[in-house]
């Protein structure tokens, strides 16, 4: 079988991670939980991680590891930040021949203040925002992909754009949609019919269709997109190509230690798996085990699982659409 060629476009962030026992307390008001710094002192930090994020650069990452063809394109710049995100996506593997570096972009960047539990606050600088009518991203390279994965574009345009090229040429896409995204419900339901795959957590499909249960979202977001996953966190996830529906738990009960990255490893995961004609509950598993693995270190590459990685079994159901 010839190796799938994988595309990923969407944002680069540098993360920062900040843990502190002491520092970082949480409090609940009014049902919302925060978390509490006091102004105008000095906090003791337990430890501090640089790593590398962004949707879309963590899923390159798993199709790299996987043994996929893996590429990536966006507009980085010649900032500090950027600079670490290309330097560890070409030690993975990753094809950044696409990416676009000049001193008029600059990568996003995210602090995140760790709480026990896996649990953070994020401060994110977006970076610099890409339009639809920009002249440096390579709208034509999409064309040699055989799947192009989408996420956290920041802009509605932008992704009918892509969603067009690639439907003009045949190349099927998964997409992951963020916030901006999100905010234009009515626009993106438009773009949908031109996605094979649509990967989002209940609430963000509850933005886009209406439902209570995940098999409510699924069946009711089947009717814009052949193949849809919904994931409810640490109670599984929900997946449907029309002709079944998987139902799938925890892969395995583990500490959780940092939940970024967590989505897009399931994501990713189960992409590298479906890209090679897996079928839809296997591809499940896999995507599962990646997203377990990653939330049980710090930051959202680390955890990636590699190719061969031996999985086990796991609650999983599946029945008739």
């Amino acid at each position: 079988m010839t190796v799938p060629k994988i595309l990923g476009i969407g944002k680069a962030t540098q993360d920062v991670f900040l843990k502190s026992a002491s520092a970082f307390t949480k409090f609940e008001h009014k049902g919302v939980v925060y978390e509490q710094l006091p102004v105008g002192q000095k906090l003791d930090l337990d430890e501090v991680v640089f790593a590398t994020g962004g949707n879309v650069t963590n899923a390159v990452v798993t199709f790299s590891r996987q043994g996929l063809h893996s590429r990536y394109m966006w507009c980085l710049g010649t900032d500090v930040a950027s600079e670490a995100i290309l330097q560890e996506l070409d030690r993975e593997g990753v094809d950044t021949s696409a990416v676009v570096q000049n001193s008029s972009y600059r990568a996003s960047y995210s602090v995140v203040l760790m709480l026990d539990g896996g649990e953070r606050t994020i401060l994110n600088y977006r970076g610099t925002p890409i339009g639809a009518d920009s002249h440096d991203l390579q709208f034509e390279l999409i064309k040699e992909a055989d799947w192009v994965y989408l996420s956290s574009l920041g802009n509605i345009e932008l992704l009918e754009r892509i969603v067009s090229e690639a439907a003009a040429h045949g190349v099927k896409v998964m997409l992951n949609p963020a916030g901006a995204e999100l905010k234009e419900a009515d626009k993106l339901k438009g773009i949908l019919q031109d996605v094979e795959v649509l990967t989002v957590n209940k609430e963000e499909a509850q933005q886009i269709v209406s439902g209570e249960s995940l098999e409510e979202l699924v069946r009711h977001a089947w009717h814009y997109c052949p193949v849809v996953i919904v994931s409810d966190g640490p109670n599984g996830a929900m997946a449907t190509d029309g002709r079944t529906i998987v139902k799938a738990g925890m892969y395995e009960d583990v500490p959780v230690v940092d939940r970024t990255g967590g989505g897009d490893a399931f994501g990713s995961g189960f992409l590298s798996y479906f890209s090679q004609g897996k079928s839809l509950k296997e591809s499940i598993v896999f995507a599962s085990a990646n997203s377990t693995s990653v939330v049980t270190k710090i930051g959202a590459k680390e955890g990636i699982l590699h190719q061969g990685t031996v999985l086990h079994d796991m609650p999983i159901e599946e029945k008739e659409f």
